[in-house]
């Protein structure tokens, strides 16, 4: 999957600026920094965040329970790409099951 894709929901959910030309991991670990200065400075913003990109939260209580001694960042940032992707993936499938409208449907 095409990672400019990603960064650039990414950072226009967040606000935030990761470079587009950035692998996985490096978008990964930009992203786990980011979530735990949220966790310690404005935790409120990170659950409106998780609300809104619309992570399973059951799954993430299952994760954080299960995995204690691993970054809650790194965790989360995980989930967070997961769910991007996903939205990614359906918008492409989406938009080739309608095709492109010609000009005279499109509004």
């Amino acid at each position: 999957m095409e990672n400019a894709e990603l960064v650039r929901l990414i950072n226009k959910d967040f606000a935030i600026e990761i470079a587009e030309k950035r692998t996985y991991s490096q978008i990964h670990t930009e992203l786990a920094a980011y979530i735990n200065n949220l966790i310690k400075n404005d935790f409120d913003k990170l659950v409106a965040y998780l609300y809104r990109i619309d992570v399973n939260e059951e799954k993430l209580k299952t994760l954080l329970q299960k995995n204690p001694d691993e970054d809650a960042g790194n965790i989360i940032a995980a989930l967070i790409i997961e769910r991007q992707q996903q939205k990614i993936k359906w918008r492409k499938q989406f938009s080739q099951q309608m095709g492109d409208p010609n000009e005279e449907e499109k509004w």
